[in-house]
This record gives structure tokens, C-alpha cells and sequence, in this order.
């Protein structure tokens, strides 16, 4: 479970066999002759910047399943074929999760099964406990739990993508065998990004979200862009300038005396001298433009007529309230 005990050292994450993969960042490319080239992106700058933004929300996935304080964090990227990861991860039992793209193929998300098993004992009361010996099936209890977690992943992740691609996640139907996943092909180019989930000290579990290297084509220039993670400084002399320029903008004041109704009959017979009764309380509405900014009294100041403001209204305050 998470929460076991474990000591971690910085260099214990999982590590990954190279034969075969590419890592994002330095490590060595397939040269096998006439073999095609895993990464066609070069350096992938702004996917990595975007799941070191998506690691930070799944603390807020996983820290109500997991009944407790948890750290999260983002893996460098690795580019492999599908048979690559599926033989590193070994024949343990897993969840391969479909998470369909919007029409552009799916990704996947894979969840190790004993991890699976102690989210499904802890949503029912239990420790957080997992048998020894792990099934070889799920149940669909623990295929629910599966498709609950994808549930969850999938508005973050959707909400993480928005600045590179509009892109729609959308949970399938668990598998605990590769081999039945549709459209995947073992010598398809993958992009395997892996987030740790980890309590205290304890050895993290690992999460991982494995993308079709010809599905992201199509985002290829916005993926491989330089991302500046440290916004700009605004211009001090620029921003002086609109600030007097907003202050020097003008709004016409206009205070509400009266609004008499008449007949129509009336109005109708009016005629020079004659005289309609208005009357008001002591104070009057003081507008700009339809909103109201508060109220005061009628009087004079320097021998014109004036209102004296005695309340003002909240400058947030909304004008439907």
C-alpha cells in the first residue's frame, strides 16, 4: 500500500530498461537500421511542463481514496513501443484503463493491481489491506474501482491539457490483459508519462499515462514548444500610463429626484403653468450610468443646487442585490 513503510532515496523511482526507448532529454535513440524513429518530436518541453501541472491535482484524486496526506510528482518522459512497456511492467496483475482522445485514438491508463486492490479495501472500511496472492482477474468491484479512478483523472487531465489542444477524455471499459486492448499495437510508439503518489517516506506507487505517438502528431509544434514557466514583469513606465489613462476616464453622475406617474389624461391636458406635486424622502439615489453608488441629501453649496453624499454603496457590490 502507499502508506507502507519504506525508505526512499531520490534515485529509487522505477527505473526503466533502455533498449528499445527513448527518454525525453538525452538518452540514446533506436538506431537499429531501417527501424522508424519512436520520438518524431525532438525535446517534448511543453507535455513535460504540462504533467508536472497534472501531478499536483491528482493529490486532490487521491488523497480522499487514500484516507490520508499524500505527495505527488512527475517522472521525466519516455517515448517506447507498446510491447517495450508492456514487458517492463511485467505479468503482475494490472488495470489498463482506455481513456478514448476525442476522435484522436486513446490513451491509457495503467494502475498496478495490488494498488487497485487496497483502494477497493479502503473505500469499503477496511486497512488498506491486498491479498498475498493477487488474482488473476479483477472483480467488478475493483473494475468499478478502475473506472472511478479514470473518472476522476480525467477532468484534471482534460483541464491540464487545454493550453496545448482542446481534448476530451473519456473513460472505456478496463482490461487486466494488454493483449485485449483495441487499436494498440505492440510496435506502436508510445509516450509513457508516470506520476508517483507517495505518503511520508514511504516508496511511491506509480501511476502511469501512456500516449500514441500518432495520436499527438496532430499537436506535435505545440507539444515540442519552449515553455517559460516565469511570466514577464509588466513594464513599470506602460503600466503608469494605463492606470492614469483609466483615472482620467469620465462617467456622467445624475441624481433621481422624483418619478411622479400620471394618467395619460393628464398628460394630455398639460399646459405652460401648470405645476405637478412631486414629493421624496430625504435622501435621493446617487447613479452613474444604471448602477447605484449610494444615497445623500438635497441642499445647496455655493449658491447651486447639490446633494451631500451620507452613504456609499460597496464597490463590489453586485447591481441585482
Amino acid at each position: 500500500m502507499v502508506n507502507a513503510a519504506a525508505t526512499l532515496r531520490p534515485h529509487d523511482r522505477r527505473a526503466r530498461p533502455r533498449g528499445g526507448s527513448d527518454a525525453i532529454g538525452g538518452a540514446s535513440h533506436d538506431g537499429m537500421f531501417g527501424a522508424a524513429k519512436l520520438n518524431p518530436f525532438g525535446d517534448l518541453h511543453a507535455l513535460q511542463h504540462l504533467s508536472a501541472r497534472f501531478a499536483r491535482t491528482l493529490r486532490g484524486v487521491f488523497e480522499p481514496l487514500l484516507r490520508t496526506e499524500v505527495r505527488t510528482f512527475a517522472e521525466p518522459l519516455v517515448v517506447q513501443r507498446f510491447a517495450d512497456y508492456r514487458h517492463e511492467r511485467g505479468d503482475g496483475l494490472t488495470a489498463w484503463l482506455p481513456l478514448a482522445m476525442g476522435g484522436e485514438g486513446q490513451s491509457l491508463c495503467v494502475l498496478d493491481g495490488r494498488f487497485v486492490l487496497e483502494l477497493l479495501d479502503l473505500f469499503f472500511g477496511g486497512t488498506g489491506a491486498a491479498p498475498n496472492a493477487l488474482p488473476a482477474e479483477f472483480s467488478p468491484a475493483a473494475e468499478a474501482m478502475v473506472a472511478r479512478i479514470g473518472e476522476l483523472i480525467a477532468a484534471p487531465l482534460r483541464t491540464a491539457w487545454e493550453p496545448l489542444a482542446r481534448i476530451d477524455f473519456a473513460v472505456g471499459r478496463v482490461e487486466a490483459n494488454a493483449a485485449m486492448l483495441h487499436g494498440i499495437d505492440g510496435d506502436d510508439a508510445m509516450i509513457v508519462t508516470r506520476f508517483g503518489i507517495a505518503a511520508g517516506a514511504a516508496k511511491p506507487v506509480v501511476v502511469d499515462l501512456v500516449y500514441p505517438v500518432a495520436a499527438l502528431k496532430p499537436h506535435g509544434t505545440a507539444l515540442t514548444g519552449k515553455v517559460v514557466s516565469k511570466s514577464a514583469e509588466p513594464n513599470a513606465a506602460w503600466r503608469a500610463g494605463l492606470t492614469r489613462s483609466a483615472m482620467a476616464v469620465k462617467f456622467p453622475v445624475r441624481s433621481v429626484l422624483a418619478e411622479p406617474i400620471v394618467a395619460l389624461s393628464l398628460l394630455m391636458d398639460l399646459k405652460p403653468g401648470d405645476v405637478i406635486p412631486i414629493s421624496f424622502g430625504p435622501e435621493v439615489p446617487v447613479m452613474v450610468g444604471r448602477d447605484r453608488i449610494g444615497s445623500g441629501t438635497v441642499g445647496t453649496s455655493n449658491g447651486r443646487a447639490a446633494i451631500r453624499l451620507t452613504t456609499l454603496a460597496s464597490l463590489d457590490q453586485g447591481t441585482d442585490s
